[in-house]
């Protein structure tokens, strides 16, 4: 019934999206005129060569009218991203509950493992979409964007993927991509599953084996502050892989699609370490 509800939620949420989109267009069209005319007037002004007190007003009324119509179209945008942001957590919480569903139906047939090619293509995506922070005037980034870490007392949630130390087979240990299964509180500890299902392993951790991967990516042209800096030690998931090393970053991206930081190797995801 949850699955059934959360389709539905999701259906009426893509149709408020598709809804703003449209208005954003619209406004955005509305406002064209207005920035033809500033255009124009500006043109009118170098041929006189002058400043008269009338173009002086009419740009004022211009600019006042344009600063109104982008502001219009930002609250629609961030209305936009609330709306993706509220799907994308739907749909999460759905993909959670039917593995659940899966786990504990034993009239089912196993479910076949991910093949390593469509989970490091799925790694790939999801690096590739990790949303971009856009903070109002004035707003700092919130822990989990970029290099911000987490509250002290931050708890990740089911389906939250994290770097996570374990034993490996030979004893010596080693930090994984791992998938936030439950939190006990009576124990501090996490429960996580290895990200590559050919393990299929599931290990109980204490929170200082844990850390939490960033949540939205941090635009360097606007929070520069948020960015992992140059030679700051980092755990970095190197491609083809769901393992963790230890690499320093040779210099922070300069646009919010740039060249790895570390200067040849993809950086997927990333968390500090200490």
């Amino acid at each position: 019934m949850a699955l059934v509800s959360a389709d539905s939620r999701i259906a009426e949420l893509l149709g408020e999206l598709h809804q703003l989109i449209k208005q954003t267009q619209e406004e955005r069209s509305r406002s064209e005129h207005n920035l033809v005319n500033i255009q124009k007037t500006h043109e009118r002004m170098q041929t006189e060569n002058k400043i008269s007190p009338y173009y002086r007003t009419k740009l004022r009324g211009l600019y006042t009218t344009a600063k109104a119509d982008a502001e219009a179209e930002c609250n629609i945008l961030r209305k936009a991203l609330d709306k993706i942001a509220e799907i994308k957590s739907l749909l999460e919480e759905r993909r959670i509950a039917a593995k659940i569903a899966g786990l504990y139906n034993d009239s089912e047939p196993p479910r076949k493992t991910m093949r390593r090619g469509v989970l490091m293509t799925l790694l790939q995506q999801s690096a590739m979409t990790l949303p971009l922070w856009i903070g109002k005037p004035g707003d700092k980034p919130p822990p989990l964007c970029g290099a911000i870490p987490a509250a002290s007392d931050y708890v990740a949630k089911p389906g939250d993927k994290v770097a996570a130390r374990v034993k490996a087979v030979d004893g010596d240990e080693q930090w994984i991509l791992a998938e936030v299964v439950s939190y006990s509180h009576a124990t501090n500890k996490y429960e996580v599953d290895d990200i590559d299902e050919e393990g299929k392993e599931r290990h109980t951790l204490s929170r200082r084996r844990i850390i939490p991967l960033p949540q939205w990516k941090a635009n360097p042209e606007t929070d520069p502050e948020a960015l992992f800096q140059k030679d700051q030690l980092v755990l970095a998931l190197y491609p083809q892989t769901t393992c963790f090393y230890r690499a320093l970053i040779h210099a922070p991206p300069q646009r919010v699609r740039g060249p790895s930081p570390l200067g040849g190797t993809d950086l997927r995801l990333a968390g500090g370490l200490s």
